[in-house]
């Protein structure tokens, strides 16, 4: 530490400061918040479903059924390994979250000024704000001191606040002007800017609609799967299978729940946060691609959002007989010369020529005289607002006009000069120069009074000077196409109602009547949901009434998007569906943003939703082909136990699902169209679903008794017995059915497994047949796409597992047999009749009429 000045004797020793750091009252940074790493990994790693199939997977391992293993178990891992990854990544991020710098602050501590870093300062002390500095702890104002105060990180007030003893300091805030003394009070955690970064990392991350139901499936069919696994294994243990026959049929059991739908979900959004990067929209929750398109009221500010932070010089209007020209050039030229210029001198400037005068005094801008001047040789100019020159003016400004300008939306300043002795001149035309200013012999009264403070003189007004916000080039559209796509609009800002609701008008949005923030406290839910649900615009808005106003909308099933660009949108962007945050904007809002628009304009939301549409309605085909074959493989394996024909499938054949399925449904979910997601998805899926696995689950069961009882009755495979074929798969594979069955037996089964496998593979493609229908020819269940592209997918995946089964390494590594007669005189057929049956049972509606179904989806 670094010992400066002497100060007042008051403040704590060095002594005090140490033993109130032992009880824990210093100013330490806030840790932790979200979820622990041993939290994640148990969660995401270590799940009930996750620990079946590691069990199995370990018992495969031991008995050496290396493909079993890795089949059973490998894609629940990568599920596991995917999640945690990007909860860790975003734990990571949150932890960084910081809203204080690091800056070192000056204390008092025994009679002295010292710096030290944020860290050490305690309760109870005493320390030296100045300009620049910003502010560390929470606490009041000493006496003596007078400052002003940038709280814009924290309220979103644009215009710096003075503070006088007494006045509370609220950490976050930065000190623009003034100098003065502060007492820590709050310190650590319990400051606001602790709360506020405590708030900011906590996870809070929800689940999408598509997620909850895809969810809710999953658990269904682990539900029925395991009933249905203890009745199965009930019956193997009293038909007295071995070891290996039992874990083997645990491991096919439990590869009937879609647990692929995971993969896929997080294959399909990570896609979609890269082509939605294309639009300027940086996803930093994966889900947020598909959150995105569910969104129908965004909650945005005014500042940074709908404008772009800068201001435009609106209409000079001249008064008391002035001149425009003289007038312009005379305010032109006083935003030139001004030293330290604001946003206000850089659009006059911007706006209006000016001519370079010879300055001999400046009063810069403070927002507690709110007025700035110049004493130059042309003369004495302020510029400021109407009421606080008014008490100096010699005939008052015109009042209709600045109130007719302000409620407009316009920011209004009266632009004025010291007033002329009696006798004196007006305001003359434009000299030489152009400047239309007095010379300087006739330079009016100073702006300062004998100590040198600030002071007005008398004041002549010449002209009413309006500035308007700039509107972003393309909020306009922006709007429109959200009002098109049926989103409502909020603002929520911390300026004035009035000039937001007209911010708000300029930019297309029906503002309504506005609320100030102050007319939120103290109202009850049912209440504040009336009032919220009736109103646009709120102004004064602190960030408790942003969090309040999205709770409500949330608790009124509303879909609620939050963008923001400061600290004080922080909560309520946690509390919302969705964050957005701006990439100009503060690093805390930043880090806690789902996602980040990366040119810092909104207009990439609406197209953002058509990407996020796409992927939901992607997603929500490839849950019916994923269900359609869960639940025809759970009736088949039913229907062959029940038969007594031993067990349909082998670990390494339900592995075929990835292929079948996992494949196509890929494609699929890039090439869905951008259409609004259906609102009766799980009613639609069982349309779909039940007679598809009903019809397919028949069949299924037919292709595999019609060729267990051909080999059974003694046909042979060509011109091999069935002891040559069983001899043949069990030197390719090292299965040993033999134990459990005779060769006979062993033989129809593996006969019949490859049929039933052969069925469900080209049966699975042809169910895309019916979900993307090319032409009217296979619209049997929907209308249709006109797309080739699924047709063309279907025939390849056709042509690529023709091939598989003409590969012996590939057939053997699925438990298959190579090419056979049997097998393909009795799949082909059933293939042909499956799809006709099919098509007559979605067309005639057979089952929306067996289960009272209503406005069947089919054209």
């Amino acid at each position: 530490m670094r010992r400066a000045t002497l100060a007042p004797a008051w403040g704590l020793t060095e002594a005090e400061a140490q033993e109130r750091q032992r009880r824990g009252e210093a100013n330490t940074s806030v840790q932790g918040g979200s979820r622990t790493y041993g939290e994640i990994l148990r969660t995401n790693v270590f799940s009930f479903f996750n620990l079946i199939l590691f069990a199995i997977g370990a018992a495969l391992l031991t008995l050496e059924r290396y493909s079993d293993a890795l089949v059973s178990v490998g894609l629940g891992l990568i599920n596991a390994v995917i999640s945690a990854a990007q909860e860790i990544r975003a734990k990571r991020k949150l932890d960084r979250l910081q809203l204080l710098d690091r800056a070192n602050v000056l204390v008092i501590r025994d009679g002295r000024e010292v710096e030290i870093v944020p860290e050490l300062v305690v309760r109870g002390d005493v320390l030296h704000v100045r300009p620049g500095d910003q502010i560390v702890v929470d606490g009041p104002l000493l006496d003596g001191g007078r400052l002003e105060a940038d709280e814009s990180l924290l309220t979103g007030e644009s215009d710096p606040v003075v503070k006088h003893p007494g006045d509370e300091l609220r950490s976050g805030s930065v000190c623009v002007a003034g100098d003065g003394h502060q007492q820590a009070r709050d310190v650590g955690p319990h400051s606001y800017a602790g709360r506020l970064t405590a708030e900011a990392r906590r996870s809070t991350t929800d689940k999408t609609p598509l997620q909850r139901r895809i969810e809710f499936i999953v658990r269904l069919v682990m539900v029925l799967t395991a009933l249905m696994s203890g009745a199965i294994l009930a019956q193997a243990a009293i038909e007295g299978f071995s070891v290996l026959r039992v874990v083997q049929i645990t491991a096919v059991l439990s590869g009937l729940v879609p647990y692929g739908l995971f993969f896929l979900i997080a294959l399909a959004y990570t896609a979609g946060a890269v082509r939605i990067a294309r639009y300027g929209a940086l996803v930093q929750q994966v889900n947020a691609v598909e959150s995105v398109s569910n969104v129908d009221v965004v909650c945005t500010d005014k500042t940074g959002t709908l404008t772009t932070g800068q201001l435009t010089l609106d209409e000079v209007v001249p008064l008391g007989g002035h001149e425009y020209g003289e007038v312009a050039t005379a305010l032109g030229s006083l935003a030139h010369n001004t030293t330290t210029p604001n946003l206000t001198a850089l659009a006059l400037a911007a706006a209006l020529p000016g001519d370079p005068w010879e300055v001999r005094d400046e009063v810069p801008f403070s927002s507690a005289s709110r007025w700035s001047g110049l004493v130059a040789a042309e003369g004495t100019w302020v510029l400021g607002a109407p009421d606080a020159l008014a008490p100096h003016l010699v005939r008052p400004a015109p009042a209709d006009q600045v109130a007719e300008r302000a409620g407009a939306g316009l920011r209004v300043l009266l632009l004025a000069r010291a007033a002329q002795p009696a006798g004196a001149e007006p305001l003359p035309a434009a000299s030489e120069a152009g400047t239309g200013l007095r010379p300087a012999g006739e330079a009016g009264t100073g702006l300062r009074d004998d100590a040198g403070r600030p002071e007005l003189p008398s004041l002549e007004p010449i002209a009413l000077v309006a500035l308007a916000d700039e509107l972003r080039d393309d909020v306009i559209a922006t709007v429109r196409r959200f009002g098109e796509e049926g989103v409502a609009l909020k603002v929520l800002s911390g300026d004035d109602p009035r000039t937001v609701a007209a911010i708000a008008r300029r930019a297309g949005i029906d503002a309504g009547e506005p609320v100030p923030g102050a007319a939120i406290d103290g109202l009850g839910d049912a209440a504040l949901d009336a009032l919220v649900g009736r109103t646009t615009v709120f102004g004064r808005v602190a960030p408790e009434h942003k969090e309040r106003i999205v709770r409500s909308l949330r608790r009124q099933g509303r879909y609620v998007a939050m963008i923001g660009d400061g600290v004080n949108d922080a909560r309520a962007l946690k509390q919302a569906h969705i964050g957005v945050a701006m990439r100009s904007g503060s690093a805390v809002t930043r880090d806690v943003a789902d996602i980040v628009l990366v040119d810092d304009s909104f207009a990439a939301l609406p197209p953002a939703q058509l990407e996020g549409r796409k992927i939901i309605n992607g997603i929500g085909i490839s849950l019916y082909v994923f269900l359609a074959r869960v639940v025809s493989q759970g009736l088949v394996i039913l229907t062959v136990t029940m038969l007594g024909l031993g067990f349909p499938y082998s670990p390494t054949q339900v592995g075929l699902t990835m292929f079948t399925v996992g494949v196509p449904t890929v494609f699929l979910t890039f090439w869905a169209g951008a259409n609004r997601p259906d609102p009766f998805l799980l009613r639609n899926l069982v349309r779909f679903v039940v007679p598809a696995s009903v019809v397919t689950a028949t069949f299924g069961a037919a292709v595999y008794t019609a060729l267990y009882e051909i080999v059974v009755k003694g046909f042979s495979h060509g011109r091999r017995t069935p002891h040559e074929i069983i001899a043949e798969f069990e030197s390719y594979t090292g299965l040993t059915y033999g134990i459990d069955a005779d060769f006979t037996t062993a033989s129809a089964t593996i006969m019949a497994q490859t049929g039933l496998s052969t069925f469900f593979c080209f049966a699975s493609f042809g169910l895309i047949l019916f979900l993307a229908p090319r032409s009217r020819f296979f619209a049997a269940w929907t209308a249709p796409t006109g797309d080739t592209r699924p047709a063309l997918l279907v025939l390849g995946l056709c042509a690529v597992f023709s091939a598989v089964l003409c590969v012996p390494v590939f057939w053997q590594y699925f438990g298959l047999i190579g090419p056979s007669r049997p097998v393909f005189f009795v799949v082909l057929p059933a293939l042909l009749i499956w799809y006709g049956t099919l098509t007559v049972v979605f067309r005639v509606r057979l089952f929306d009429r067996l289960l009272g179904l209503d406005d069947p989806p089919c054209p």
